[in-house]
């Protein structure tokens, strides 16, 4: 867990840079003009809260109402708390999760031969650990109950190692991967971008920064970012009850500085 100094440190910084970045009509990642990318969503969790989000899945299946809310905003931040106690519709597994990128009575609709990026922070303290089944904090999906995720940034225990990654889910093609335990309990900036098309005609980027350091720059491309609709991303903790590690306990993420960018 974060110390109230460090968080209400980091906060106020991140709070004065954003702010200043919204007042001049951009965000924390490059401006619109220096690449093609056009800032379509941009919200403040102190001032949007979750209506930020196309849908928020909390505790959907009624399973620990003493807990709620598990989704909520604190300050300038989006929080995310899983109990040991949570369960989803599916008992296997746990869900607290948003999706989508919604601006007023509107959202924002990822098509084919579209190119989509999203940049944020986020806090991911020592009590979130990677395990030996799925434990995903961001998700590409098709709308929708029951279809398969087409991209997924999880926190996965490899040879033992705790590890963070981004996986294209179908044909589980590792984008990236770097070590987790020094990204725990400190922010850590993510850029993610992905080229919509089906079969080969697909596209991902995944950037992660701890501080100035670039920990990790993968990316591929001919690859199947489609399934059918429209691509919706989704944030949050969804893991599965399945780990042989003994790392599942209370613990919480928390995302900032959410923006998306569509490249005209």
């Amino acid at each position: 867990m974060p110390s109230a100094a460090r968080g209400a440190s980091r906060r106020t910084v991140l709070g004065a840079v954003l702010g200043s970045a919204l007042a001049a009509g951009t965000a924390a990642a490059p401006p619109a003009s220096a690449a093609g990318w056009q800032l379509r969503w941009s919200p403040s969790a102190r001032s949007d809260g979750l209506r930020a989000f196309e849908t928020v899945e909390d505790d959907r299946a009624g399973s620990h109402p003493a807990g709620s809310p598990h989704i909520r905003t604190e300050g300038d931040n989006w929080r995310f708390t899983m109990h040991t106690a949570d369960r989803d519709t599916s008992t296997d597994r746990q869900r607290q999760e948003v999706t989508g990128c919604r601006s007023g009575s509107s959202y924002l609709r990822w098509l084919p031969g579209e190119t989509w990026r999203l940049t944020y922070s986020m806090y991911i303290p020592a009590a979130l650990k990677a395990t030996t089944s799925f434990t995903h904090i961001m998700q590409m999906k098709q709308p929708g109950t029951g279809t398969s995720p087409i991209v997924v940034q999880s926190l996965r225990r490899v040879n033992g190692a705790q590890t963070i990654e981004l996986r294209l889910f179908g044909s589980d093609t590792l984008v990236g991967r770097t070590g987790l335990a020094p990204l725990h309990d400190r922010w850590i900036d993510v850029d993610f971008r992905i080229g919509i098309g089906n079969g080969s005609a697909g596209s991902v980027r995944w950037i992660l920064k701890n501080g100035g350091t670039t920990v990790v720059d993968g990316s591929r491309s001919g690859v199947d970012t489609f399934l059918a609709d429209r691509v919706r991303p989704k944030w949050g903790i969804y893991r599965s009850l399945g780990d042989g590690s003994g790392s599942l306990q209370d613990c919480h993420l928390l995302l900032t500085g959410l923006r998306a960018y569509q490249l005209v």
